[in-house]
């Protein structure tokens, strides 16, 4: 079921951390490294994103312009578990990133939680 207008999408394989290789339409060029900031880890970590999930969100996601010239990505993903204390179905991985001449930059990561409800 869409959530926001967005298909959720099964956790799938896992990409190469370092490199997308391709499908990064006309915002993301094919090829660059993918580099996260210290700030971005912290956040990956704080608010439960995966560094697969961030890298899936950059290569698929839907994309919208940013403050600074930057680019949100976002990509909703089956999620079925628990996340601080309560369950959900469906996690919503949102980076910021800015496009370089040589590589992308993950400034930061937000994530959403839908479908709040029991355990099957």
């Amino acid at each position: 079921m869409p959530i926001i207008g967005l298909p959720v999408r099964k956790s799938g394989p896992l990409f190469d951390m370092l490199q997308i290789r391709s499908g990064m339409g006309a915002i993301m060029s094919e090829g660059k490294p993918i580099v996260f900031t210290g700030h971005a880890v912290q956040r990956m970590k704080e608010r439960g994103a995966t560094e697969n999930s961030v890298l899936e969100a950059i290569r698929i996601g839907e994309r919208e312009p940013a403050q600074r010239g930057c680019s949100l990505c976002r990509l909703n993903l089956e999620f079925k578990r628990e996340w601080d204390g309560r369950y959900y179905g469906v996690q919503q991985v949102a980076p910021i990133v800015k496009e370089e001449t040589d590589k992308i930059v993950v400034i930061t990561v937000y994530t959403f939680y839908f479908q709040e409800g029991e355990r099957p």
